[in-house]
């Protein structure tokens, strides 16, 4: 079955290079294009799909409050927001109201694939890179009150290289165990650092000096 896509940017060849290129790979299908936030609303009433790329600045209705009208309204899609701003208060505005994911647009179509992949299959998708923007944006914040406390030595090098952005495959093939280890520890290691997504585990991981983001 492909995953079935709906495009939201104000630029029509932006738009449509995404569109050739995810549709070069036969598990994507682009089923919808809008060129502004209110239009956007609108197909999501009409078309089904899987995945939003949302991009941030468009007219009528930005991208950050066609988010919030989506967790509003309880529209069962995932949104990957595709954007050019790697600015902290955009990163950290689209992961507070719940974004699946955040990517920059001068990414490589492979990078943007397997964004789409991983939200796809129920996973939180960062760019590794915003990691470092998504730290400064901890800055000014409380300091957690979390500790490593109760992890074992399996679950913070599981924990680290979430933060990394792999795939549980990926962790399963780096530490030679199997997939379903890794969800095992995985499901594990938010019950005890209170973690609901990968996002949130990032965060932890950062706050608590296990990624060096310098």
């Amino acid at each position: 079955m492909k995953i079935r896509i709906l495009l939201a940017d104000d630029h029509s060849m932006i738009r449509e290079g995404i569109k050739q290129l995810l549709e070069l790979d036969s598990n994507f299908i682009v089923v919808g294009q809008a060129g502004d936030g209110l239009e956007c609303m609108k197909m999501l009433q009409t078309r089904t799909a899987d995945i939003l790329l949302l991009d941030v600045n468009m007219p009528k209705m930005n991208g950050i409050e066609v988010l919030q009208k989506i967790k509003e309204e309880n529209i069962l899609i995932k949104v990957l927001m595709l954007t050019i701003h790697n600015e902290v208060d955009y990163l950290l505005k689209a992961v507070d109201i719940g974004c699946d994911g955040y990517i920059l647009k001068n990414s490589d179509v492979n990078l943007l694939k397997k964004a789409i992949n991983s939200v796809y299959g129920g996973d939180v998708f960062i760019q590794p890179d915003l990691i470092p923007v998504l730290n400064m944006g901890l800055i000014n914040k409380e300091e957690s009150s979390q500790t490593l406390e109760g992890l074992t030595k399996r679950e913070i090098e599981v924990l680290k290289l979430i933060t990394e952005g792999l795939f549980n495959k990926e962790i399963a093939y780096k530490l030679s165990i199997s997939e379903r280890t890794v969800k095992n520890h995985v499901s594990n290691i938010f019950k005890k650092i209170n973690a609901s997504d990968r996002t949130q585990a990032a965060v932890f991981a950062i706050r608590n000096g296990l990624v060096d983001v310098r």
